[in-house]
């Protein structure tokens, strides 16, 4: 016989348990941790146009380095996540940013363009720490607080694009963008030392647990394959051999490491794409909206970069600051949303929040497309931002609140990879639209000739805001295959009767 036990219920004996004040630093040193690091990815978006400049690299080629930080991140974050669960989440995330620290250090030293791109590669290690925090914050509170908790680190996802696109534009236009990774050197040092000195090991671990090296080296190879022939497609032609090569080149890998995976899996291992984690409809689901929305997010700060800063009237032709500056209501969007998002979600579901911030998002994507002057920019960038909040903030307690806590660093980190993957893909995409989508401008003249120039055309950001609003209405379609986990349709914990 079973009974059914409402899971607020249970919350007693959890809170019975709970330290208030210890939860509260590792809070809010969890949400420093992600407000540093969305900073330092948010001050180098004003400045693409100049570095591009400086080395001497188009649009499509200067969004690898967006896109390696996000390759790097697909390789990282399941392992990563899974050390966590061997060693302990607390160790695994002090040497992450340990060598995350390094890594920014030796960014703004870069000589050449390809060394750039291969140390933002392994800055992408930055992007296990999100996993590793989400894991951590689901062991230290209690069911019902976790919503809660996670819009407050989602909100600083936010907040690190509030502050770094004004400050790193600022810091970058008087003083170069490579001034812009040093002065950020002290901060991840000091969050270190307080992780270090203050966040408890996990209490789950799995010692037993086999690392899948060669998996996530494949998804990594055939992501980077794919990011690269997308990157320079527009220079050598997209029906070039060599362009022609590479997607063929990448297409093959999927083939080894989807039968790697299914072998490894058979076997007991914890695959890198875990199809016994994938057979949970709400991981599932997460896991590809969340793609989708990672895809989104980086078309709309690629393309909304190079819109501000190309020359009129290809573009608006605004200074590093003027952009960085341009791009702060995308980042009010998420901050104002995600606090609203983490207080009604608990009330009113997971779905119906997830499906109003896709539509919101699509809209502003759609609005974007077919309305082009500079005050309408800063308006619609503010409604895809909250869209893309609302989604986040809502949809990770699919994850959370499904698996079970023992898994969480896999689950996490499965999800990671999942966003970073659409991401990665996100920039080179647009780069590539940009490069190939061109017209020519008089953009001045010398005497009485007037100066050509080739640049993206308007026609080139139409498209690019089309392809997010369609993915993000094909999001909202998804999550109805959800089970809601929250709200009143939010479902009871079955237990066998003594």
């Amino acid at each position: 016989m079973t009974v059914e036990i409402d899971f607020s219920k249970r919350e007693v004996s959890e809170n019975r348990e709970f330290d208030p004040k210890y939860a509260s630093r590792v809070m809010m040193i969890l949400a420093g941790l992600v407000l540093v690091v969305m900073y330092i990815e948010g001050m180098l978006t004003p400045s693409l146009h100049t570095i591009a400049d400086d080395f001497g690299v188009t649009s499509a080629q200067v969004s690898l380095l967006l896109s390696a930080y996000l390759v790097g991140g697909v390789a990282f974050t399941p392992i990563m996540g899974k050390l966590g669960d061997i060693y302990g989440k607390k160790k695994i995330l002090a040497l992450v940013l340990l060598i995350y620290a390094a890594a920014v250090s030796v960014t703004g030293f870069s000589p050449t363009f390809s060394f750039m791109v291969i140390s933002r590669a392994i800055q992408g290690i930055g992007l296990t720490i999100m996993p590793l925090g989400m894991s951590l914050v689901r062991e230290e509170f209690p069911r019902e607080m976790v919503p809660r908790a996670q819009a407050f680190i989602s909100a600083m996802f936010g907040a690190g694009f509030a502050v770094s696109l004004p400050l790193g534009s600022l810091v970058s236009n008087d003083f170069g963008w490579r001034m812009t990774y040093h002065t950020a050197i002290p901060a991840v040092i000091l969050l270190a030392i307080l992780t270090i000195a203050t966040v408890r090991e996990s209490r789950y671990r799995r010692p037993d647990v086999k690392i899948d090296y060669f998996g996530a080296g494949l998804l990594a190879s055939m992501l980077a394959i794919f990011v690269f022939a997308l990157s320079e497609a527009p220079t050598w032609g997209w029906e070039a051999a060599g362009t022609m090569e590479l997607f063929l080149a990448g297409a093959i890998l999927a083939v080894p490491l989807a039968v790697y995976e299914r072998y490894y899996s058979r076997r007991g291992g914890d695959a890198i794409i875990d199809g016994r984690l994938l057979s949970e409809r709400n991981v599932l689901v997460a896991n590809v909206v969340l793609s989708i929305s990672g895809m989104g997010m980086f078309l709309a700060m690629q393309a909304l970069t190079y819109r501000f800063e190309l020359p009129v009237p290809a573009g608006y032709g605004k200074s590093i600051l003027i952009t960085g500056l341009s791009l702060v209501p995308f980042a009010i969007g998420t901050l104002v949303f995600a606090p609203i998002t983490g207080n009604l979600v608990g009330k009113l579901g997971v779905k119906p929040l997830a499906v109003v911030g896709s539509v919101m998002a699509a809209i502003g994507f759609m609005l974007e497309a077919f309305f082009h002057s500079y005050t309408q920019m800063l308006v619609f960038e503010f409604i895809t931002g909250g869209g893309l909040s609302i989604m986040n903030a809502s949809l990770i307690n699919l994850i959370v609140l499904t698996v079970d806590p023992k898994n969480m660093g896999i689950a996490t980190a499965m999800n990671g990879t999942f966003r970073n993957v659409g991401s990665s893909i996100g920039a080179p995409v647009a780069g590539s639209i940009m490069s190939s989508v061109t017209a020519v401008f008089v953009v001045g003249e010398i005497g009485t000739s007037p100066v050509y120039a080739r640049m993206a055309s308007s026609l080139a950001f139409s498209y690019i805001f089309l392809i997010a609003a369609v993915s993000f209405i094909a999001a909202g379609i998804l999550v109805f295959l959800a089970r809601e986990v929250l709200g009143r349709n939010g479902p009871k914990e079955m237990v066998e009767e003594p």
